[in-house]
């Protein structure tokens, strides 16, 4: 079956940096989206960024944009969330999330249109 496994999360100050792991299994990531969201306590889930992991399109959510960037590398079945300049708000703990396109990454993302879900990773920024 489809499993999604985060890594990469921990206790980072402000203005550092972190970088996520999504490894797949269960299925290759020759036509499908990942996403990456996150969640903080009382606050509603928050598409962060997604990409196709056949063409390469991505989206970003404004609240990080130029700030974190995300990739996939295929031959791992891996996806990553590089995160830079992060803040305090940035605080949350982060899934990834996969599932076939339809209809196209943005809304996907916005929506949170994904039927696979990890466990999650938890990210602290704070001094």
């Amino acid at each position: 079956q489809v499993q999604l496994v985060e890594s990469g999360g921990g206790l980072v100050q402000p203005g550092g940096s972190l970088r996520l792991s999504c490894a797949a299994s269960g299925f290759t990531l020759d036509d499908y989206a990942i996403g990456w969201f996150r969640q903080a306590p009382g606050k509603e889930r928050e598409g962060v960024s997604c990409i196709s992991t056949s063409d390469g399109s991505t989206y970003y959510a404004d609240s990080v944009k130029g700030r974190f960037t995300i990739s996939r590398d295929n031959a791992k079945n891996t996806v990553y969330l590089q995160m830079n300049s992060l803040k305090a708000e940035d605080t949350a703990v982060y899934y990834c999330a996969g599932d076939s396109i339809f209809p196209n990454v943005q809304a996907m993302c916005v929506n949170a249109l994904f039927g696979s879900w990890g466990q999650g990773t938890q990210v602290t920024v704070s001094s």
